[in-house]
C-alpha cells in the first residue's frame, strides 16, 4: 500500500491558491480514476481509497492547515504500518519555474512549512513530486504570492500538468519515478524530451564557420593549396633531385668550337 499526499489549506477561500496545487493534483487523480471511493474524513484529513496498476492507494489531503500537515501523514502511516518510502507528497515549489516539476526522494524541506511538519513526524526519506509555481522575486512577497490565486492564464499549463500527473499516477504507484518523470516531460515538453538526431548535430558542426543564412566557406582538406604532380612512376622528391643538363651556348666562338668537337656541323 502507498499513500499519495496532496498539500494545501482547507476551505473554499484557498481552493485556487498556488499553495494548494498539491490538493488540486490529488483531486485530479481522484477524478480521473473511477475506482476511488468518495472522499471521507479520517486521519485529520480527507481520504479516498482505491488502486492504481494493482497497487492499493490512499489519497490524503490533510485538513490541519499546511503548517501541521505532518500530523495527518504521520497518523495514517503509523496506522497502516508503512515506511516513509511508501509516502508520496505532492506540493508547490517556489524554486521551480511555473509549469516545471521534479521528482525527488529525501532531502531537506527547503523552507516549505508543509514539508517541515511532515519531516518532523516521519523523517525525510519520503518521495516528493515538486510542482513549480515560480517565485515572486522578493522574499517579502512570498507569503502573499503563495496564498494568492493562480491567474486565469495559468490554466494553460496547470490543466495539462495535472492531467499528465493523474493519467500516469500508476507509475508512481509502481515506484517508477524516473519513468514517470520522463513520460510527463514528453507530454509537456515533447521538443525537449526528444533526443536530437546525430545528423542534425553533424550539420550544425558543418555550419559553424558560416553566418546565419550563409553557405559554409570552409574548404575540403588541402583544397586551398595547389598540388604538384610528379611524372608517372617518380616521386616528387626524385623529380626534384633529377639533375638538369648543361646550358649550351648557341652563338660565338665557343659555340663553333663545341659544334666541331661534338660533330654537329651546319645542316
Amino acid at each position: 500500500m502507498q499513500i499519495i499526499v496532496g498539500l494545501g489549506n482547507p476551505g473554499g477561500q484557498y481552493a485556487r491558491n498556488r499553495h494548494n496545487i498539491g490538493f488540486m493534483a490529488v483531486d485530479e487523480i481522484h477524478r480521473r480514476h473511477s475506482g476511488f471511493a468518495p472522499w471521507r474524513s479520517r486521519f485529520q484529513g480527507e481520504v479516498s481509497e482505491g488502486s492504481l496498476e494493482g497497487t492499493k492507494i490512499m489519497l490524503l489531503k490533510p485538513m490541519t492547515y499546511m503548517n501541521e500537515s505532518g500530523r495527518a501523514v504521520g497518523e495514517a502511516m503509523r496506522f497502516y504500518k508503512l515506511e516513509p518510502k511508501d509516502i508520496i507528497v505532492l506540493y508547490d515549489e517556489l524554486d521551480l519555474p511555473a509549469a516545471k516539476f521534479r521528482m525527488k526522494t529525501g532531502g531537506g524541506h527547503g523552507g516549505h512549512n508543509g514539508l517541515r511538519s511532515i519531516t518532523a513526524h516521519i523523517g525525510d526519506a519520503y518521495r516528493r513530486l515538486r510542482l513549480g509555481i515560480g517565485h515572486p522575486g522578493d522574499k517579502k512577497l512570498v507569503s502573499n504570492y503563495v496564498l494568492g490565486d493562480f491567474a486565469k492564464v495559468d490554466a494553460e499549463w496547470i490543466e495539462p500538468l495535472l492531467t499528465g500527473i493523474a493519467d500516469n499516477a500508476g507509475m508512481l504507484a509502481r515506484g517508477e519515478d524516473s519513468q514517470f518523470a520522463n513520460k510527463l516531460t514528453l507530454l509537456l515538453e515533447p521538443e525537449k524530451a526528444r533526443r536530437p538526431e546525430k545528423t542534425a548535430k553533424a550539420e550544425k558542426a558543418d555550419k559553424t564557420a558560416a553566418g546565419p543564412g550563409e553557405p559554409s566557406t570552409s574548404l575540403p582538406p588541402q583544397a586551398d593549396m595547389p598540388q604538384r604532380t610528379a611524372p608517372k612512376g617518380q616521386s616528387h622528391i626524385r623529380q626534384a633531385r633529377q639533375p638538369k643538363g648543361p646550358q649550351m651556348p648557341t652563338s660565338g666562338p665557343m659555340a663553333e668550337m663545341l659544334k666541331k668537337l661534338l660533330g654537329k656541323g651546319d645542316s
